[in-house]
């Protein structure tokens, strides 16, 4: 393909996006197909002679679109958002474009240096604390990760260094093996798997908080695990406190886990993957109220920000913490201003080495958009999640099962968890709409989530309009 064909198929791809997302509400939000669908649809091998575009055009509806899931239709209301928005797919085929890694400075300077200013325009947006902030000299500052598991495992691994080393200093008889058996990070028992996963991936204990009764982690239940476990000989090092969690988009009570968390000098790492972007409208930032006591924090622009997958935005309060534990220099990664202080390298903050041109997507949003747009877009979301509470509130046979604060309403019909499993399996057969569940302690509970960019109060009406029908033959299936 020369640039003449390149113009002139690109243009094509274009009307061919925006035809896809103009008619998506048509389209069926989840797929018919089964496991094992696509094989026999293509050939065994790659082709030994090219084919023509036009042929794998025709081919994507042919052959995609019938197994895609389409997470951008205004029904489906599942998991959380996933951002999309025009200037964030312009930004990311001129990333492509470019199609630089950015591991250094060196590599690409303007995809470093943007991408330090974009972390510090979006940390003024939530009105981080300017320790959070890299500015012309600061010791912290942003980066984009792939997503919040991974900032994470990354923020676990760095506590993990520092800790080890920390005690080695004071103990040089025991060696990392040692000290990492002692090791034990917490998380409240509503925290998303990816937080269990870093423990298993980091080696280290880590040890689920009970919730209270609003589902969030309290302090005097942390601050017993961690009394009980330091009189065990072990060494509590790291905790995770959730802002939105995923079952029921809970908040964990930073006013107070944060100081117990300084006092104990643990490391203290927040995850709002999908409520942080919330936090950009005044109304909504006194949730992130104690972002002062933590040591890194992260959220996903990509769910909820207009920011195409794959940007997770995570800040720390020292750059070093996160250079101290993943620094390494082999003579082909150096260049000549490493040393000046005046510019990052990102690998160090990273587990891969090659970053893509991420920070474009948030340039082009966040110009596009503005702030005010940006806080507009989220205060819709969260108006249609109130609608939908209130028609589920006052009628006698649901009931919701956690505050609604954001963009996610959880419910149930009043009855056995089986009813409830029942009423979600007609649901999603029906195909109409998407949902999935969750628990919360032993109640099987459906979770109905905003999500789309295009969704409309006329959609969650027509939505709330297809579950009731099914609750009633879900309610006579139970009486006969």
């Amino acid at each position: 393909m020369n640039s003449s064909e390149f113009r002139r198929r690109g243009k094509e791809m274009v009307d061919y996006v925006a035809n896809y997302m103009e008619g998506i509400e048509s389209r069926q939000v989840y797929p018919d197909v089964e496991p094992g669908y696509l094989r026999p649809l293509i050939p065994a091998t790659a082709p030994q002679e090219p084919d023509t575009f036009e042929d794998i055009i025709s081919d994507i509806e042919k052959i995609i679109m019938p197994g895609v899931t389409h997470w951008h239709s205004p029904y489906f209301f599942a998991y959380f958002p996933t951002a999309s928005s025009y200037p964030a797919m312009l930004a990311d085929m001129l990333c492509g474009a470019i199609g630089c890694i950015g591991f250094s400075w060196a590599a690409s300077p303007a995809c470093t240096e943007l991408e330090t200013v974009m972390m510090d325009w979006l940390g003024k947006m939530l009105k981080l604390p300017e320790a959070f902030l890299a500015g012309s000299a600061g010791e912290g500052g942003g980066v984009i990760q792939g997503s919040a598991s991974e900032a994470t495992l990354v923020a676990l691994l760095a506590a993990r260094t520092k800790v080890i080393r920390q005690v080695q200093a004071a103990s040089p008889e025991l060696t990392p093996a040692a000290i990492m058996e002692k090791l034990v990070a917490y998380a409240s028992d509503q925290a998303h798997s990816s937080v269990e996963r870093a423990g298993l991936i980091g080696g280290v204990k880590l040890k689920a908080i009970p919730s209270d009764g609003c589902f969030a982690m309290r302090e005097s239940a942390l601050r017993e695990a961690v009394e009980r476990d330091k009189a065990a000989g072990l060494i509590p090092f790291f905790v995770v406190a959730t802002l939105g969690t995923t079952s029921c988009c809970s908040f964990d009570n930073l006013l107070e886990v944060g100081p117990l968390c300084n006092k104990e000098d643990l490391w203290l790492h927040i995850d709002a993957a999908y409520a942080g972007s919330a936090f950009i409208c005044p109304e909504f930032r006194p949730l992130l109220n104690g972002v002062e006591f933590a040591d890194s924090f992260n959220f996903n622009p990509h769910k909820w920000l207009l920011v195409n997958f794959d940007c997770s935005a995570m800040w720390v309060k020292k750059r070093t913490d996160l250079t101290g534990a993943f620094k390494l220099d082999p003579v082909y990664l150096k260049h000549s201003h490493q040393d000046s202080g005046l510019i990052t390298d990102y690998r160090h903050w990273q587990l891969p080495l090659g970053r893509r041109f991420r920070s474009l997507k948030m340039w082009f949003v966040f110009r596009m958009y503005g702030v005010k747009g940006l806080q507009a877009y989220i205060r819709k979301f969260i108006a249609l999640s109130h609608t939908i509470e209130s028609l589920f509130q006052y009628r006698i046979i649901y009931y919701i099962c956690a505050e609604v604060i954001l963009g996610l309403v959880c419910f149930r019909l009043k009855g056995s968890n089986k009813m409830n499993e029942d009423l979600l399996q007609r649901i999603n057969s029906a195909k109409k709409i998407h949902l999935v569940p969750c628990h919360l302690r032993d109640k099987f509970v459906l979770r109905f989530a905003i999500c789309s960019r295009t969704v409309e109060s006329a959609h969650v009406q027509r939505a709330w309009e297809h579950i009731r029908e099914l609750a009633w033959d879900v309610l006579r299936a139970e009486r006969e």
